[in-house]
């Protein structure tokens, strides 16, 4: 069995727990693009928001999502995803892509930082 972390307090273990140590990602071997799009993520200053444009690969904005909050804006996205039957965000490395970057864009949002850069 594997050690219990220090962290846990008051859970019980299951029989089959165990401790995974991850690799480290590589930003260009490990990375999978997803095959429906690829977004592009402003901070805009002037109005005080963030807009994400969701792209496809003939490099055609097909949608602008904007809004204050990461998660304003996630919602929106998965929830137009649902309403209208399409599926831009396959890859779940993708999702996190997105919830990451979004976040990033907040936080120099928030700070008033112009030099956010999307990784």
């Amino acid at each position: 069995m594997t050690e219990r972390p220090r962290w846990v307090k008051d859970k019980s273990l299951h029989k089959d727990f165990e401790v995974i140590e991850c690799k480290q990602y590589d930003d260009y071997k490990d990375h999978k693009n997803d095959n429906s799009c690829y977004v592009l993520i402003k901070v805009d200053f002037e109005f005080y928001e963030i807009q994400v444009a969701v792209c496809n690969y003939q490099h055609e904005i097909l949608k602008v999502f904007k809004g204050k909050r990461p998660q304003d804006i996630y919602h929106a996205i998965f929830d137009y995803e649902r309403q209208h039957n399409v599926q831009w965000f396959t890859e779940k490395q993708h999702i996190a892509y997105l919830g990451k970057e979004l976040k990033k864009a907040e936080i120099a949002l928030a700070l008033g930082n112009s030099g956010y850069y999307q990784e």
